[in-house]
């Protein structure tokens, strides 16, 4: 009688070794590592700056290409902030009609020393023509006011303001600065309208 020989290696292992598992599990903690890194990105681009705190800076180019900084332009003296929802995918008729009552009033900002900086988010694929598009309907923008595209969120990210919904791109907002960068006023609207009028900033700036 011929007895077979039963090599236990050629049968299911169970006696996997800690070597053995090391590479799976430096490729799970570098995973958690990153979804770490990924939710605090999320938990900070949420924050809104308050009233009262210093709003974050940073650096946006116009329609042409031309750099401008918001800490240059506050340093001029009181800065009116303004994000519109810039191109969802058409031109927002009530950002036309906002940037419009800014620009009517543009002479009574100067009188009082106030640079509007007016931002332009949505999909980077030709937003620079969108915006062009976009002031085009407007007559020519006087010195104290400055349109600015923000092609990948930036802006609207930083102050976590990102209206993350077909077809939309940003909540429209509007902050009051001093010369410091501290917020003295601000609103946020989360539907299409509900926009700040320049009257509105005016009596802000009376106030202040």
């Amino acid at each position: 009688m011929t007895l077979m020989k039963l090599d236990i290696r050629q049968t299911n292992r169970t006696d996997v070794s800690f070597h053995d598992l090391l590479p799976s599990l430096r490729t799970l903690r570098h995973l958690l590592a990153l979804a770490f890194v990924v939710a605090g990105f999320g938990l900070a681009a949420a924050q809104t700056p308050a009233v009262g705190t210093k709003a974050p800076d940073f650096t946006l180019q116009t329609p042409t290409g031309n750099a401008v900084d918001l800490a240059k332009e506050r340093a001029k003296g009181t800065t009116v902030l303004v994000l519109l929802r810039g191109f969802p995918g058409y031109q927002c008729p009530y950002c036309v009609k906002q940037v419009h009552d800014f620009v009517e009033h543009s002479a009574d900002f100067a009188t009082k020393k106030v640079n509007v900086v007016l931002v332009y988010p949505g999909p980077p694929a030709d937003l620079d023509q969108h915006a062009k598009d976009f002031l085009a309907k407007q007559a020519d923008l006087p010195a104290n006011i400055k349109l600015l595209i923000d092609p990948d969120y930036k802006m609207t990210n930083l102050y976590g303001l990102r209206w993350d919904a077909p077809h939309e791109t940003a909540y429209p907002s509007t902050f009051i600065l001093d010369a410091s960068g501290k917020i003295l006023f601000e609103k946020i609207s989360h539907s299409h309208g509900d926009r700040t009028s320049a009257d509105d900033i005016l009596a802000q700036l009376k106030a202040n």
